[in-house]
């Protein structure tokens, strides 16, 4: 059976849609823990009705407050064998179920299963939205997500299926850190469990203005940087080899003064002549190529612009440099 997690608040207008394409779906052995997260509309209404109609449907009332105790809250009623999460708004494709969990079955332990998305939105998807899509995709399709896990969150939070023994493993829903889908996928990377690579959108993603993703301040880019770094100190970072960031902007500039403050010391590069030689955060910037006379640098690319990332590769390349293991980009 599938345990699928559905935290919800004020979602009246989506949820329909969303419980229809599970009732939809091929494959049959599931049950919905549907979390309200202190709604204030219909929503409740919503899924009880539903829960009085199919008995493999629940709802159940947040005993905290937020997504990520609401999260905690389904998952102590979880019986299945298998975990996945669904987004309330959201729209399943028919076989996205029956498609995850023949992968997990094909593949055995250690490996999660996940699945192309695609955005769709009345007001149209913004151009961030549709690269955003473009590269998730690509790197699902060959199983590679880990690759660029610190330049964005690489597993959509609500399309993916692992082993209830595997989440167990990563420490289930219990961290309290946000972007709570991030800090997953990183618990994800850490467990070594390996992406199962999937060339079928089985996930529609919707997009709308008041999304929590796009309001909520837990998803704010600090959260976001706070992670990364987060992450990095932990599982890559090696105090034995120059530590280098790469870039002045703000992003660059954040994550010095995180490393200032926690007594880390760094190297700080950039190509722009009007900061090359300027103090910040008691740190002297210094041209990029400096990293040429490094032994085994490590870098944190905060380099956002596409064009000056696929130069900063050929340099670093030419230095005999491997991405994900030598440098990461940080956007």
């Amino acid at each position: 059976m599938i345990s699928i997690l559905i935290p919800f608040k004020n979602t009246q207008a989506y949820l329909n849609a969303c419980l229809e394409s599970i009732l939809k779906q091929t494959y049959k052995d599931w049950e919905i823990l549907a979390v309200d997260d202190s709604s204030t509309d219909n929503s409740k209404d919503i899924v009880e009705g539903y829960a009085k109609l199919h008995p493999n449907i629940h709802y159940i009332l947040n005993t905290g407050n937020g997504i990520i105790p609401a999260l905690q809250t389904g998952y102590r009623h979880a019986k299945g064998q298998f975990i996945t999460r669904m987004d309330s708004d959201d729209i399943m494709v028919p076989h996205r179920l029956e498609v995850m969990v023949q992968s997990l079955r094909l593949h055995g332990h250690g490996h999660v299963a996940v699945g192309q998305v695609k955005y769709f939105s009345e007001e149209g998807i913004s151009d961030g939205y549709a690269r955003y899509e473009r590269w998730l995709n690509q790197l699902t399709a060959k199983g590679t997500n880990y690759t660029e896990i610190y330049k964005e969150c690489v597993i959509p939070s609500p399309c993916w299926m692992v082993h209830k023994s595997d989440f167990e493993k990563c420490d289930a829903f219990n961290p309290t850190r946000y972007p709570e889908d991030y800090d997953l996928t990183f618990r994800f990377y850490a467990n070594h469990l390996e992406v199962i690579p999937c060339k079928q959108v089985l996930h529609l993603w919707r997009d709308y203005g008041t999304r929590t993703s796009r309001t909520h301040e837990h998803y704010a880019q600090n959260y976001f940087l706070e992670i990364k770094l987060h992450y990095f100190l932990k599982l890559e970072y090696n105090t034995k080899k120059p530590l280098v960031i790469w870039g002045a902007g703000y992003k660059g500039k954040t994550i010095a003064k995180k490393l200032t403050k926690k007594n880390i010391p760094f190297i700080w590069v950039c190509d722009n002549p009007n900061k090359i030689g300027k103090h910040i955060y008691g740190t002297e910037l210094q041209h990029f190529s400096l990293i040429e006379s490094l032994k085994e640098p490590q870098s944190i690319i905060t380099v956002a612009n596409e064009k000056a990332q696929e130069e900063i590769r050929k340099f670093l390349s030419q230095q005999n440099q491997k991405q994900a293991l030598d440098y990461f980009f940080f956007c």
